[in-house]
């Protein structure tokens, strides 16, 4: 009996009925329920297909290609909106959940190396890691998934002393439109296609394993500090003083938020703070860099002795909420940061009037962006970011909101939208803009892949159209942020 033409295309091409599921399997809703933002579970595909192996995702890429049916491909499903990481009642989203290896292996130019599946989380990574003795520069929150974060750039605990995550991959194994296997590396035949997967997004195929450098671990001295919402001033000046000295003190990372917030331990505290997230990856304790940071009155800490795969648990940020995530990059100002604190207050005051049970929660996130991250891209060979074009030391902000319903949200879209428009305006008269945009920050509206310059541009849209010339990853997987709708100056 036919379920549904997308299901039995998958049928007919040789995979199971327990790797494929339709609405009306109980493993359909567990999985779309498992994405991370409500957002993104808006959309529902006609049916899941979890394949098991490269090759099983060669055999379901070349069933849908041959029926022209449209696919989204999953890896963690922590992208916040509808339409990056699933599909429509016409489609199938291609779910790597099974794809989780995490294997030490010895790489023959690299050494030391780990073979990280795609549907892997960083959380289960680093705790099969930790066994070894080992880690990598992968992503900070334990629920993110492999290979969003490190296709769209990878901000790590490690990046100031080993780079972005994507600059720590030494190679890609992938499925290309047409059904091949390929691999590429740096200094190998697909070297092109190497330099395009790092930022470059979903744009070349689906990535079904990361071979990346893999470090020794050891202990960190890491948690969060709470301040009365009065210390942002001394807040933005750490921040500032902090960033400009990343480059003397690269295993110390800060991270500077202004949230409303609902306190657990005090359902009746509904209020905007300030929170620290500090990681010092040599483990040391009250490290001389954080020393103004520390300095301001202090409600609560958690900073302790920690291994990073409890870091990544201690990361993990709250579920079941609808997401509006904006973000921009800034150059190391003062002023910048008062001003979007300023608006961040102006923003709370107006979701409150429309959720008078102040049940949401926000972010006015700053985090140092030195030049000495692009350093690192270009000393590992470079990638299609452009961040090492960074003029000096910058700020990368995210903004967002998370709410309860989806009237909430549209709601909440608006504003975060106009928050992130009204500071970029301000910091244009001050000449304190940068044009990066991170992918995996970003909202649909924005344009990350443009951001990252002309020539970057130019050279991804020529992989694609070299590796895909169906332009499969272009059309038949609309999903991301896509190349093709990228223009060209004439």
């Amino acid at each position: 009996m036919t379920i549904s033409p997308q299901a039995d295309c998958l049928f007919e091409a040789g995979l199971k009925s327990d790797q494929v599921f339709t609405a009306s399997d109980a493993g359909f809703s567990a999985r779309q329920s498992s994405y991370w933002s409500r957002s993104a579970q808006s959309l529902q595909p006609a049916c899941i297909v979890q394949p098991r192996s490269a090759q099983e995702v060669a055999t379901v890429v070349r069933a849908l290609v041959t029926a022209r049916i449209p696919f989204a491909v999953r890896s963690g499903g922590h992208m916040t909106w509808a339409g990056s990481n699933n599909i429509g009642a016409d489609g199938v989203t291609i779910d790597l959940e099974h794809l989780n290896w995490v294997k030490p292996v010895v790489d023959e130019k690299e050494g030391s190396a780990v073979d990280i599946g795609p549907g892997n989380r960083w959380g289960a990574v680093y705790a099969q890691l930790e066994k070894h003795q080992l880690t990598v520069a992968g992503g900070r929150e334990g629920n993110v998934g492999v290979a969003g974060l490190l296709l769209g750039g990878g901000m790590a605990f490690f990046t100031a002393r080993h780079g972005l995550a994507c600059d720590n991959v030494v190679e890609y194994e992938i499925v290309l439109g047409d059904g091949r296997i390929v691999r590429s590396r740096e200094d190998g035949e697909h070297a092109d296609l190497f330099r395009a997967l790092k930022g470059g997004g979903c744009n070349f195929g689906i990535v079904t394993n990361f071979r990346m450098r893999a470090l020794r671990s050891g202990p960190v001295w890491a948690g969060m500090t709470v301040h009365p919402k009065e210390a942002i001033p001394e807040a933005i000046t750490a921040l500032k003083e902090f960033t400009d000295n990343v480059p003397a003190d690269v295993d110390s990372n800060l991270l500077c938020f202004f949230t409303y917030t609902v306190s657990i331990a005090n359902p009746d505290f509904k209020d905007i703070v300030v929170l620290g997230a500090l990681i010092q990856i040599a483990g040391v304790d009250e490290a001389p860099a954080y020393k103004k940071w520390l300095h301001m009155p202090t409600t609560a800490t958690t900073c302790k002795i920690t291994t990073v795969p409890q870091l990544a648990v201690d990361y993990s940020q709250a579920q079941n909420y609808y997401n509006t995530w904006f973000t921009a990059t800034f150059k190391n100002d003062v002023r910048v940061v008062a001003k979007a604190a300023e608006l961040h207050e102006k923003l709370v005051a107006e979701l409150k009037s429309f959720i008078p049970d102040g049940d949401f929660i926000t972010q006015c996130l700053f985090q140092p962006f030195p030049r000495l991250f692009g350093q690192h891209s270009a000393a590992a060979g470079g990638n299609v970011m452009g961040v090492e074009r960074q003029p000096e030391n910058g700020l990368l902000w995210l903004a967002n909101a998370q709410v309860r319903t989806q009237e909430q949200e549209r709601f909440a879209y608006n504003l975060i939208r106009n928050w992130v428009h009204d500071v970029k305006q301000f910091a244009a008269t001050i000449d304190s803009n940068l044009p990066w945009v991170y992918l995996n920050y970003a909202d649909k509206s924005q344009d990350p892949l443009a951001s990252y310059g002309l020539d970057n541009v130019r050279k991804m849209k020529d992989v694609a159209a070299k590796y895909d010339p169906e332009q499969v990853f272009q059309i038949l997987s609309p999903g991301g942020f896509k190349i093709s709708s990228v223009s060209l100056p004439n």
